[in-house]
């Protein structure tokens, strides 16, 4: 029997085998194609709002030859989330995994942000431009992630995974492949239009899983995202980068969203669900 097409889009900074566990549990009910690093490909260059990795992730998603279950972390929901308002005969349904919708005048203070030159300043590329990306050794560049409490608290072999995906040599050891100024040109640019995705119903169902801990959340705030996806919203207890924290869990989340999406299952009673 054929497996549903399900299209993975990753956070910023992480390649797509950063999600490597939680890619496999996934691809036991789906099959899962992903692009292994946004913003790299000449062809799509980071731009203002995001529209060239749109138009990125379009072109996957058309040489899938069927329509798609769009399914993102971060960047990564936005993305498909933009992808499916823009073609909508290409996906099925779009799940964000903690993937704010920054809309009403959190993106008109952005938009204004952005036009005075204070994207970098206002965003985490303040920090992202200057972090770390070269080590003598790939041991060395695990023992630097380890001992931060963000990476800590990711599952078992997750950091293992990102580090197989995005390590690449360098004259003095190895260095990350998702390279400093990509990740920090998708931070500076991040869309202030996306608003425009409320103005009418969403031409495919929409759902998001947000933690219960994390800071781009609440930075955003949840009434647009809540507007956009309706009782379709859970929440899990973790931070923004709770798919590392929790493959595990998100897998299930993920797939008993998709068939509360695509089923037409909802719970009218209450507009949030909370996991541990």
């Amino acid at each position: 029997m054929t497996k549903p097409l399900l299209h993975f889009s990753h956070g910023n900074s992480f390649p797509a085998g950063t999600y490597s566990q939680l890619l496999d549990l996934l691809g036991r009910d789906y099959d899962v194609r992903s692009i292994d690093m946004h913003g790299h490909d000449p062809a799509f260059p980071v731009d203002d709002g995001w529209h060239s990795l749109v138009a990125e992730l379009i072109a996957r998603l058309e040489s899938h030859g069927e329509p798609a279950i769009l399914v993102g972390h971060s960047l990564g929901g936005a993305l498909s989330l933009m992808a499916a308002y823009e073609r909508p005969d290409l996906a099925r349904c779009v799940v964000m995994l903690d993937s704010p919708v920054v809309a009403g005048w959190r993106a008109a203070l952005w938009s204004l942000a952005k036009r005075l030159g204070w994207g970098e300043k206002l965003s985490p590329a303040r920090l992202s431009w200057k972090r770390r990306n070269v080590w003598p050794d790939r041991q060395s560049a695990y023992e630097h992630f380890a001992s931060k409490p963000i990476f800590a608290a990711w599952a078992p072999g997750v950091l293992h995974d990102y580090l197989d995906s995005g390590l690449a040599p360098h004259p003095d050891g190895v260095q990350l492949r998702f390279t400093r100024e990509v990740e920090t040109d998708i931070y500076s640019t991040l869309p202030h239009d996306m608003g425009k995705v409320l103005a009418a119903p969403f031409p495919v169902p929409v759902g998001c899983i947000a933690g219960t801990r994390s800071e781009e959340m609440r930075q955003a705030g949840l009434g647009a995202t809540r507007q956009l996806v309706g009782p379709n919203l859970v929440l899990v207890e973790g931070g923004h980068l709770y798919p590392m924290e929790q493959p595990a869990l998100t897998a299930r989340l993920t797939g008993q969203m998709i068939e509360n999406l695509l089923g037409g299952r909802q719970d009218s009673r209450s507009g949030r669900a909370v996991l541990a």
